[in-house]
């Protein structure tokens, strides 16, 4: 299968990036740096110059036999809603979208302190999301990552079989790059909201 990472030098998209690659994927792995994407190269591994608020940039590297899998996070808002616009515009065959858990549909009380760390990235997180599940794409709310291996006993849930919103509750991004391909492989939740869980 052909996929396509965007922010492959971030900690998630090189946890995802080194997983596809293990799994035998040819991957395009898109960075705005791509001497960065610390993945040792393969065959069956292109390194590629991209720029998520470039859609021009974005669409002639993303394919319509691609699965785009984004690890794209951002410390300024309007990064991941000019991503999600410019992916869709690119045609993928799917979208696998990292978003966070406790945002947008996943939101609860609980989810009040986490609307205040992120501040006015929050309408940017819940924009991609809403632009990505239009499209029919998945979209991840994964808790807050942590490093560390992938859990023995990891699985994905629908967002109503989810657990309580929990602040203080981690997941690998190991588990979670896991999770990400394996919808990739085997889609189960498109066009909805899929939950990573550790155990």
């Amino acid at each position: 299968m052909h996929l396509t990472i965007l922010a492959a030098t971030g900690r998630t998209g090189l946890a995802l990036t080194r997983e596809a690659v293990r799994r035998g994927h040819t991957v395009t792995a898109i960075a705005r740096d791509p001497a960065r994407i610390a993945v040792p190269g393969t065959a069956g591994l292109q390194k590629v110059a991209g720029d998520v608020e470039d859609p021009a940039n974005l669409a002639a590297v993303i394919g319509p036999d691609s699965v785009v899998l984004s690890a794209l996070g951002t410390d300024r808002a309007g990064v991941l809603s000019a991503g999600a616009k410019a992916v869709v515009a690119a045609g993928p065959r799917r979208i696998i979208w990292l978003g966070a858990y406790g945002t947008g549909p996943s939101a609860s009380p609980a989810s009040e302190v986490l609307a205040k760390v992120l501040g006015d990235r929050l309408g940017d997180k819940v924009e991609a999301d809403r632009t990505v599940l239009a499209a029919g794409g998945t979209v991840f709310h994964a808790g807050m990552l942590a490093d560390g291996p992938e859990s023995p006993h990891r699985r994905t849930v629908g967002l109503d079989a989810a657990p309580p919103f929990d602040l203080t509750a981690t997941i690998s991004r190991d588990t979670v790059a896991a999770a990400m391909l394996d919808e990739a492989e085997t889609p189960r939740f498109t066009g909805t909201v899929a939950v990573p869980v550790a155990g």
